[in-house]
């Protein structure tokens, strides 16, 4: 009795001694208790599986964005990024973008009319194009570059579109045929048109085959009368094309119909009989009658008019037959010959007298 009493208070002043665990902190996941049933958690919704690939697959990481992706940022062009292009015979390609505006360096755009579909490397090509060369020429022209008249950009297609042809460069995302520039003021420089200011056409001659391998035009050959085209493409030696002749007036070929003459053209002039060098024609003039002596007048005057020679009587017309005919029909119907009458026997027939 006396031990049990004194274990107690020994134990009574241990627990004095004995330091409290620490309270759990607010953040700390709940215990879970033993036997207790789990709470029940709503699952995360799955992320749809792109097309094209089989259900359980992972979906390919994204690739990274190109160099050139980087550079073409939105203070230089408008050009969102498209998916690649697959297409047949080798169409198609890699790091493309929608090119819908360039801008310029003070903010303003010149918008490509329609958008075109190209490589990011056409599409930077061109951004720069614009910005250093066309905008100072519509500048020089008293206005500023409104628009890109885009005739073609990527289209899957051979050369000239001609069937067998090797594959264009429209085909690949790597080209653009322009056909002018709109300006601000609504003028149209047509970069094709032979009316148009010769100077401005030959600035952006220079300029996109300082830029651009290949630059075909009139006179290349046949099929780009009407559009400039522009492309990139490598080739061996770093071989370029520049192929664009600047027409001026009328073609070589006369139109079918002459001008008309302008009315400050001096007069025509035609070469003199004599020497006397060129003069100007005069209309001919009627030739003066002959004098005629009086004797003879009088002579005509008294003497009568002869009668007019008689008219040649009209000859009839022979009643030809203008109508044919009335021919009665023709009977077809079989005829038999009259019986011969049977001669008396016994009497001879009659003699005839002798003619």
């Amino acid at each position: 009795m006396i031990a049990l009493v004194v274990g107690g208070v020994s134990a009574a002043r241990a627990s004095e001694h004995v330091p409290l665990p620490k309270p759990r902190p607010a953040a700390a996941p709940q215990a879970s208790v033993a036997g207790a049933e789990p709470a029940e958690t709503e699952p995360a919704p799955a992320e749809p599986a792109e097309p094209g690939t089989a259900p359980g697959a992972t979906a390919p990481a994204a690739k990274p964005p190109s160099a050139c992706r980087l550079a073409l940022t939105e203070q230089i062009a408008i050009a969102p990024s498209i998916p690649d292009i697959t297409g047949p015979g080798g169409c198609g390609g890699t790091d493309l973008v929608r090119l819908e505006a360039v801008v310029l360096p003070d903010g303003g755009r010149v918008a490509v009319s329609p958008a075109a579909t190209v490589r990011c490397g056409m599409a930077r090509a061109l951004a720069d194009w614009v910005r250093a060369d066309i905008a100072p020429l519509a500048t020089s022209l008293g206005s500023r570059a409104a628009a890109l008249d885009n005739f073609d950009a990527y289209e899957c297609r051979g050369r000239n579109r001609v069937r067998g042809a090797k594959l264009s460069e429209h085909g690949r995302a790597n080209a653009l045929d322009v056909r002018g520039i709109k300006l601000a003021d609504g003028r149209m420089i047509s970069l094709t048109d032979r009316e148009a200011p010769r100077q401005a056409r030959e600035a952006v001659m220079q300029s996109v085959c300082a830029r651009f391998t290949t630059v075909l035009g009139p006179g290349s050959d046949g099929y780009h009368e009407d559009h400039i085209h522009l492309d990139l493409a490598e080739r061996r030696g770093g071989y370029r094309m520049c192929q664009w002749a600047l027409y001026e007036g009328l073609p070589e070929i006369a139109p079918a119909m002459p001008l008309p003459r302008p009315a400050e053209a001096p007069p025509r002039e035609v070469a003199a009989d004599d020497e006397r060098g060129p003069q100007q024609a005069t209309p001919p003039q009627p030739e003066a009658a002959e004098p005629v002596p009086a004797e003879t007048a009088e002579r005509e005057q008294a003497e009568p008019a002869p009668p007019p020679p008689p008219k040649p009587a009209k000859r009839a017309k022979a009643k030809a037959a203008s109508k044919p005919a009335a021919t009665k029909p023709i009977d077809l119907t079989p005829r038999t010959a009259p019986a011969a009458k049977p001669s008396v026997r016994g009497k001879p027939a009659p003699a005839r007298p002798p003619a």
